[in-house]
């Protein structure tokens, strides 16, 4: 059989298998197979394919908008950032990613159109891949539906995880360290589901035969399989339900909205913001006065980190820095490159 043919094989066995715990290892091993089959049928197809989307990533964020064609997101990109997103009644309207750039909160937050993605789309149907290679780098994803469209925003979330793209998700918290020989040591921190037969047969299916695995959650099949992969992708994300303004409608965890009349569009930028999980850092150059734009980062961001943005030659010429705010001890206190900033902080940078 040649791998779709596997694909279809082993996916019709695991819908055949009923689950409990007499049969979990077994299918722990046939969705290990299954996910080593897909990924490695993806990477032929990336061989395979010709162009890809450019896209040179700009300001603070990048948001990607996704969703099937004519549900509004270039008028939703036009509302939001200005830019010119050709509109139109008809599907595939956009044929490339479109650009714009949101202002919001003192950040510049780049916000992408994509062309429409639809069923099949993890499969490469209507440049699926292409479009999907786009949104594994963003930082937000914004599903768009209109309240005539609303099953879509299920069919999108699958099409993306069969991608790839876990959202709304934290990385799997294990730690695999493998070695020459000595067999496989499982431990865990906390108490696990899976019982150990599964977590082997899994393992083993990547060729992992020796080395220490450390599991600090309570691991499903699918996490243990992502978090051996190693190229998943963790995103967050919004749900749009878009044209609100021809029939109101309200649905549990999306936020309701007309790009054409401005309906509920500052409270999507807000959500935007808050998603994105910026900190303001104020700048106070030595011996002068704090300056009044703050600069964006993310949450977890490090003194290096402002460095970077500020000149590539700062690391190099790093003395020491001078930091006010909840991330010290005290005001003023010098910190190094790896010191963790806070929302708020006030930084001052000396060099050689």
């Amino acid at each position: 059989m040649n791998i779709v043919e596997q694909i279809k094989s082993i996916e019709e066995e695991i819908r055949r298998t009923p689950y409990n715990k007499a049969t979990e290892h077994h299918i722990g091993r046939l969705k290990a197979k299954l996910a080593k089959l897909k990924d490695e049928l993806e990477k032929q197809r990336k061989k395979k394919s010709g162009e890809q989307f450019a896209i040179k990533k700009e300001g603070d964020a990048t948001v990607v908008l996704v969703g099937y064609p004519s549900v509004g997101k270039s008028t939703l990109l036009n509302a939001l950032t200005k830019a010119r997103s050709e509109v139109a009644d008809y599907d595939f309207t956009t044929l490339k990613p479109i650009p714009g750039i949101l202002k919001y909160n003192s950040a510049k937050i780049q916000v992408i159109d994509l062309p429409g993605l639809i069923e099949g789309a993890s499969k490469g149907r209507g440049r699926g891949r292409e479009v999907i290679s786009v949104i594994r780098n963003a930082d937000l994803v914004i599903i768009v539906s209109d309240v005539f469209t609303i099953d879509t925003l299920d069919i999108i979330k699958r099409e993306l995880y069969e991608g790839g793209i876990r959202l709304d998700e934290k990385k799997p918290d294990v730690v695999i360290k493998k070695r020459a020989s000595g067999g496989l040591i499982v431990k865990s921190t906390v108490p696990i589901s899976l019982n150990r037969d599964t977590i082997m047969e899994i393992l083993k299916e990547y060729k992992i035969y020796n080395g220490e695995i450390l599991i600090r959650e309570d691991i499903t099949i699918e996490r243990l399989i992502d978090a051996i992969i190693g190229n998943r992708v963790y995103i967050p994300s919004i749900s749009v339900i878009n044209k609100i303004d021809l029939m109101p409608i309200k649905v549990e965890n999306a936020i309701p909205v007309s790009a054409k009349k401005g309906i509920n569009l500052e409270r999507l930028k807000d959500e935007i913001y808050r998603k994105l999980d910026f900190i303001r850092v104020y700048l106070k150059p030595p011996n002068k006065k704090v300056e009044k734009e703050p600069m964006i980062l993310k949450r977890g961001s490090r003194l290096i980190d402002v460095c970077k943005k500020l000149h590539r030659d700062m690391i190099e010429n790093f003395k020491y820095a001078k930091v006010w705010g909840s991330s010290v001890k005290f005001a003023g206190q010098r910190v190094g490159l790896e010191h963790i900033l806070e929302d708020g902080d006030i930084v001052s940078i000396y060099t050689k």
